[in-house]
């Protein structure tokens, strides 16, 4: 039987000290890699150096605190680029201590960003710390149906990404935190997808690395009582169904 392949679909491949390393890794372990990128300029030097290889997807992304300080032509660039993107990410919103003086900036890049029918068509990972309920309350406006990485944001907001078709991404420094336990409890299983956000989460004493997502999966089997496999195949169809949502958005 075939074992089902998993997605990293968050993870800064281009922050690692040796890259292609990780990615063949990942290769071993079944596991596809959404290398996210911070700005359009790093998009095109991604690509270009990791060229097309089996098992990635470079994102075209605009990490909010580089779009806090953004000129017009960066935002016209990102647009430029979107043809060519399979993904999109990372983008959002941070209203945390580093990001709240450009609030305005970070939501007019947003909303320019999300305004964009393109975006509705491709996966789409987005940040949100310190902005979860406007972040969700955007992404629902504009229908499009994003992952919440890495989210820490209040409880109560959850309902509402849910009811917005929003899926969250698990990774392995959340699994080990007591403070991520009630919203791992909280989430429906066919809303959830698996993350690194590697090299900045952590796995137990080091960076963590896509294969780390195996232990992952093993802690929401535990936590859903099912078996491990039995949560491989359900994370790999939540990943198809995601994708299958983004090639047919709502009219």
């Amino acid at each position: 039987m075939t074992v089902p392949v998993l997605t990293d679909t968050h993870c800064h491949i281009d922050a690692y000290d040796n890259p292609v390393a990780v990615l063949e890794d990942a290769h071993r372990a079944g596991i596809h890699v959404i290398a996210v990128t911070e700005d359009p300029g790093k998009y095109r030097l991604l690509r270009t150096r990791l060229g097309r290889r089996d098992g990635l997807d470079v994102a075209l992304g605009f990490h909010p605190l580089r779009a806090g300080n953004a000129s017009p032509h960066d935002l016209a660039r990102f647009l430029r680029l979107l043809p060519q993107a399979t993904w999109i990410g990372e983008i959002g919103l941070d209203f945390s201590r580093a990001g709240v003086k450009t609030r305005k900036q970070q939501l007019r890049v947003f909303e320019s960003i999300l305004a964009d029918p393109q975006v509705r068509t491709r996966p789409v990972t987005v940040h949100s710390r310190g902005a979860e309920r406007e972040t969700i309350a955007q992404l629902a406006q504009a229908q499009v149906s994003a992952i919440l990485h890495w989210y820490t944001g209040p409880l109560a907001a959850v309902d509402d990404a849910l009811a917005a078709g929003l899926w969250f991404s698990i990774n392995p420094a959340m699994v080990r935190s007591t403070k991520a336990g009630p919203l791992l409890r909280r989430l429906p299983p066919e809303r959830v997808l698996l993350e690194t956000d590697g090299p900045f989460a952590r796995s137990g004493s080091r960076s963590a690395v896509p294969s780390d997502l195996i232990g992952t999966l093993d802690h929401l089997a535990r936590l859903w009582d099912i078996s491990p496999g039995e949560a491989r195949k359900a994370v790999a169809q939540n990943e198809q169904r995601l994708r299958y949502h983004s090639e047919h958005p709502p009219a």
